[in-house]
């Protein structure tokens, strides 16, 4: 349970139907195999003691009394083993029969959760779940019987779960719905659905919306071999989704078995940044507490190196589609408030100035305005290379806009006399006396035309505090202020690629290809001599860093773990935490760059922006995160 993790299985156990002693059996083999796995919290099928298909036998009080039995096995044979139990059956209560879930730990039946949602077939059977819980006389034991039922980890309070039954998902307002509001952020569903041809994935989207809507944890195990296929076939589909994403599934007729890890901490987090979640005022729930012994949970479950770009080529360009509408959009209602008619950009040749270049465009396409009235300036410095000059030329003249070339170099030198500073020292002042004069230059500019300088620092340097301040720190709107850098190139990739233009989707392409620079101390034998990630570190590493602290709010052991799983062939241990470090440090003590921030459009879940996403002091301590960071074994 380390790091808020808890380990979860779905299994489709083999069904006899109408046999409840061979179907506890095979739950037990089924339970044995998961906890062998490491699961922890088990669910198996909707009615496995007794199978979904016994018709009228249902009615049999024979058949009744055996499942009662059965699951007295499964709890004399689980006895020793620290798991959460969930597995199906039809229950007698005052003379009603009803289709429940009983909740298992440490030998003994914590609750009986009833179906709510009985259709048409299944009503000719069972009752619906009655309103209010109700304490059962369950072979000696009392136990609570209803579907408000929370069970809640002693050990882990983050992790507290619900149960369904199979159709009460597609219910329009469903127990997952109610029991997430009282507090359960892992819902369990025990299901016998039948395949269609389509259903699969109409399954697979059901799941992942209800654990995205409801921000938790879904846990699905369906009946599969061994159901009647008289009318319907059962395939067994296991599935695992947390927050909107699918972490396992064992396919339809394959063999039934999903494990995985849950974040229940990290669903946790999330939900203590959603307004919507506010405790239930509804009454009638109960906590059961159940206990796990402290164990290690192994990290299988697939941690994406890059959680700002979706992974699949086709939702990837739309997303980049989506993102640059929403930069275009936001700049034009900048321009359009402002009846600013003119903008000025500084123009590079890199990554950043190149994409805030293509958003600008896009802007003025979209109001109709001349791209003569852009003007990108190229302020060459003692770093220039001329690959990044040449770059800037070509999409200057090619995109048509106006461009205007001013060096930078006389009036920076003219600026180190006046300091008294010495020109052969190149450290922070050399560098930053740089980028403060191409900020004046583009101010000025602006003021002579009644233009508006357009920012182009993006979000990852928001975050290390990458960007001299009142110099490219600094503009009148900030395009690429919430989109970080590992996005940024996908964003002028997708450029390239949709281009029309051979010459500018030529020089894009170059621009990808050139080490990320900002060109301030000079080059040797006319190549970058100052490659940022050689000294900041690498952008993917900084943006895994990012979404996992901020989105996420991991610790940095956790994040540690996490991006050690991410990156395991790219980089070693020692790299990571030298990086994370680094990470933390720059992110706390540069804080006082984001509390004046220019305004600029949020793209995505993850933005720094002062005003709504990332408030924090400009004086926040960084002592308790670089602590536990510094304390990592490598």
């Amino acid at each position: 349970m380390k790091d808020g993790l808890i380990k979860v299985a779905a299994v489709s156990s083999e069904i006899e139907i109408a046999n409840p002693q061979t179907n506890a059996e095979h739950c037990i083999s089924a339970i044995l195999r998961a906890k062998e796995e490491g699961a922890q919290v088990i669910v198996l099928p909707e009615l496995a003691l007794s199978g979904d298909t016994c018709g009228d036998l249902f009615y049999y009080e024979r058949l009744q009394k055996e499942c009662e039995q059965a699951l007295l096995t499964l709890c004399d044979k689980t006895k020793e083993l620290s798991a959460l139990l969930f597995v199906g059956l039809p229950l007698c209560v005052k003379h009603r029969l009803y289709n429940v879930a009983a909740v298992l730990s440490g030998g003994k039946v914590l609750g009986f959760v009833p179906k709510t949602a009985t259709g048409s077939d299944e009503s000719r059977y069972f009752d619906p779940a009655p309103d209010e819980n109700i304490t059962v006389l369950f072979h000696g034991q009392s136990v609570i019987f209803g579907w408000k039922l929370l069970f809640a980890c002693q050990e882990l309070p983050e992790a507290v779960f619900g149960a369904e039954i199979s159709e009460d998902i597609w219910m329009p307002h469903s127990p997952s719905l109610e029991l997430a509001m009282a507090g359960a952020n892992v819902i369990c569903n025990l299901a016998a659905d039948n395949e269609t041809a389509g259903k699969a994935e109409f399954r697979r989207s059901l799941l992942k919306n209800q654990s995205a809507k409801f921000c938790c944890g879904y846990v699905y195990a369906s009946s599969g071999k061994g159901e009647s296929t008289t009318d319907l076939v059962f395939s067994g589909h296991c599935l695992v989704a947390e927050n909107g994403h699918l972490l396992a599934e064992s396919k339809p007729f394959g063999d039934g078995f999903a494990i995985t890890e849950i974040d229940c901490a990290k669903l946790h987090s999330l939900r203590q940044k959603r307004t919507g979640f506010v405790p239930c005022p509804k009454t009638g729930y109960e906590t059961l507490i159940f206990s796990l012994q402290q164990e290690e949970v192994s990290l299988t479950r697939f941690v994406d190196p890059y959680p700002f770009i979706p992974e699949n080529p086709s939702e990837r360009a739309e997303r980049c589609r989506e993102i640059l509408n929403i930069q275009v959009h936001g700049l034009a209602q900048r321009l359009r408030h402002t009846h600013c008619k003119q903008a000025v950009l500084g123009l590079s040749g890199g990554l950043d100035s190149t994409l805030a270049l293509l958003v600008t465009v896009r802007a003025f396409d979209l109001l109709k305005l001349d791209r003569k009235q852009i003007l990108a300036v190229t302020m060459p410095g003692f770093g220039t290379t001329d690959r990044t000059y040449q770059n800037a030329l070509t999409l200057a003249k090619e995109l048509g806009v106006t461009l205007k070339e001013i060096s930078i170099v006389p009036a920076v030198k003219q600026h180190f006399a006046d300091i008294g500073h010495d020109i052969n020292v190149h450290d922070v002042t050399y560098e930053n006396s740089q980028a403060r004069e191409r900020t004046q230059i583009l101010m000025d500019l602006a003021n002579i035309s009644g233009g508006m300088v357009i920012g182009t620092g993006d979000l990852s340097e928001l975050a290390l505090g990458w960007a001299t301040y009142n110099g490219d720190h600094m503009s009148m709107y900030g395009v690429n202020g919430g989109i970080p850098k590992t996005l940024v190139r996908h964003l002028v990739a997708y450029e390239a690629k949709n281009c029309e233009n051979a010459a500018v989707s030529s020089a894009l392409l170059d621009v990808l290809d050139t080490p990320v620079s900002p060109e301030l101390l000079p080059a040797k034998d006319g190549e970058i001599s100052q490659k940022t990630e050689d000294l900041v570190g690498p952008y993917e590493l900084h943006d895994f860093f990012l979404y996992s602290f901020v989105r996420l709010g991991f610790a940095p052991a956790k994040i540690f773990r996490f991006a050690c799983k991410a990156f395991d062939a790219v980089y070693d241990r020692a790299t990571i935490k030298k990086w994370l470090l680094i990470f933390l440090r720059r992110f706390f003590t540069q804080q006082f760059k984001r509390s004046c921030l220019p305004d600029g459009p949020k793209v995505g879940s993850v933005g720094l922006s002062p005003r709504g996403d990332w408030k924090m002091p400009s004086d926040a301590s960084a002592a308790l995160w670089l602590a536990e960071a510094e304390a990592i074994e490598i």
